[in-house]
Parts: structure tokens; sequence; C-alpha cells
């Protein structure tokens, strides 16, 4: 039997990428500066900006987003931009990559993913709105159905339910937040920070066809 890639996940967070990774058909391990406890495949706290990319078949990094993040122009803080030191570092392995961020991050958005393409929603509830941004090494943009919510939709963040959304659907709380996200192992500030694992078993897919071709 022919053995799975390994696919390396940098600035990993709890694993909500890693999961869908996974499904698409990688070995996945895991690394973030801070421990996680509940990351869900192998794992190794360390330095994902100078961590060892030897030895995988294909990489996925999602540097820190404050610094593109909408809240962030409110809080006045200064973030460093780690998406372009990160694609610095990827742009020349001989193996694809994909960087993920926020929208309005310096990426090429080959990919523009959100909740209401996979169905992911909460019955009674609304549908999640998460759009995320995804540059690939290997492919250009790809024709993507457009972000569509057809009723209330549910966003998770670390500063709690936004306005706009509490009018439309109420308090939404962590088991919510699960079932919208297709995570049911992560503690809510963990949560705030994932990507929905069926974003990356789509990109892990065509990843793999690619590698096949």
């Amino acid at each position: 039997m022919s053995r799975r890639p390994r696919l390396l996940d940098l600035f990993s967070g709890a694993g909500g990428a890693a999961m869908g990774y996974h499904r698409a058909g990688f070995d996945v391990i895991g690394v973030d500066i801070a421990p996680m406890p509940r990351y869900p495949f192998e794992f190794h706290q360390g330095d994902a900006r100078t961590y060892p990319l030897e030895g995988f078949d294909a990489i996925h990094a999602s540097p820190p987003c404050q610094k593109f993040a909408l809240a962030s122009k409110y809080n006045g803080r200064i973030y460093p931009d780690l998406v372009g030191p990160t694609r610095d570092r990827l742009v020349s392995l001989p193996i694809p990559w994909v960087i993920e961020n926020v929208p309005g991050a310096p990426l090429r958005p080959d990919y523009k993913l959100c909740g209401c393409m996979f169905g992911l929603e909460a019955a009674g509830v609304g549908q999640l709105r998460r759009e995320r941004w995804f540059e690939t090494s290997w492919q250009g943009p790809e024709p993507m159905p457009p972000c569509h919510h057809w009723g209330p939709a549910i966003s998770i963040a670390g500063h709690g339910t936004p306005t706009w959304m509490r009018e439309k659907t109420g308090h939404v709380g962590v088991a919510v937040w699960r079932q919208v996200m297709g995570i049911d192992w992560m503690r809510r500030e963990e949560l705030t920070e994932a990507i929905p694992p069926a974003y990356t078993e789509h990109i892990g897919r065509r990843l793999l066809e690619w590698m096949g071709a």
C-alpha cells in the first residue's frame, strides 16, 4: 500500500486545517509556538518561522492574522506582517504549499472560501460566515460559486458575538460554534482562530489531484 503524503501544518493552532487535510488523504504534522494539547495529530511545539521544512510532501501555513483582521483596525495595536516572511521561506521549495489568511491580507486569493459554500450551518440559527483566502503554489485562481447567505449568518470572533449578529440570532454559544464549524474538540478561544476542516479538505483534494498529475 502506498504511503499517505506528509503535510507540515505551520502556525497550526488546535488543528482545524489539519483535520481537513487528514480527511483529504494526508498525514499531518503540526507546529505552533504555543502548546496545543487538543491538536488531533502529531504535534511539535516550536517557532513556525524557523521550523525545518525538509522531509515533507506539502506545506500549509496560517500565519497570525491580527495585522490584517478588521478588528485590529480599531484597537490601536501594531502587529507584524508574517505573511510576507512566510511566503519568502516557502517560495523556493520544490514542494507545493498553501498560505491562508483573512480577507484583505497580502495574498493572491486562489481560493476564497466561506461556510455557505459547504453547507456549514446550525439548524434554526444560521449559516457560517467565515471567509478565508488561500494562496497556493500549484494553481491559479479556481472559479468558485459566489458567497451567498440565504438567511441569518453566524460569525465566530474573539471579541464575542457581533452586534449585527445578535440582532438577528441572539446570543450564540460554543456548542453552536462547534456545530457550524464542523469541529467538536476545541474550546472557545481555539475556535476563534480555527479554519473549518471543510475548507482544507476541499483544497487538499485539489492538491492531491495536482500531485498525482
